[in-house]
């Protein structure tokens, strides 16, 4: 992935039948952006067990898609639109870490520390 791509959540609850046309045709009608610019565009189901991202770079567009097993992915309430997130935040969205568990122990040695 490029540093200079943008990141973007998709908001609210996609139907994940949809494959890459689907999807890029969302981004275009829904979202009003150009799905080919380069742009990263991660889409989360209704159960929110399973994301899909849709990515075009020069040479053709990808989709990646990761389902958990146990869970759900942490998503933003709004219902429509998009939010840009950072890399960093794109990592922990994929990583098998459960953020809500981080944050508590993060807070708990700052109080611990004081």
């Amino acid at each position: 992935m490029p540093s200079d791509a943008k990141i973007w959540i998709a908001l609210g609850h996609t139907d994940m039948r949809r494959g890459m046309r689907g999807l890029a045709l969302q981004v275009q009608e829904s979202l009003k952006r150009d799905p080919h610019q380069g742009d990263l565009y991660i889409f989360r189901g209704r159960s929110g067990s399973l994301i899909k991202i849709l990515w075009h770079d020069d040479f053709g567009m990808s989709l990646y898609a990761k389902r958990l097993e146990k869970g759900r992915f942490v998503w933003p309430s709004a219902k429509d639109g998009t939010v840009p997130i950072s890399a960093s935040a794109l990592a922990c969205l994929l990583s098998p870490v459960d953020i809500y568990r981080m944050a508590i122990f993060k807070a708990a040695r700052l109080i611990i520390a004081r």
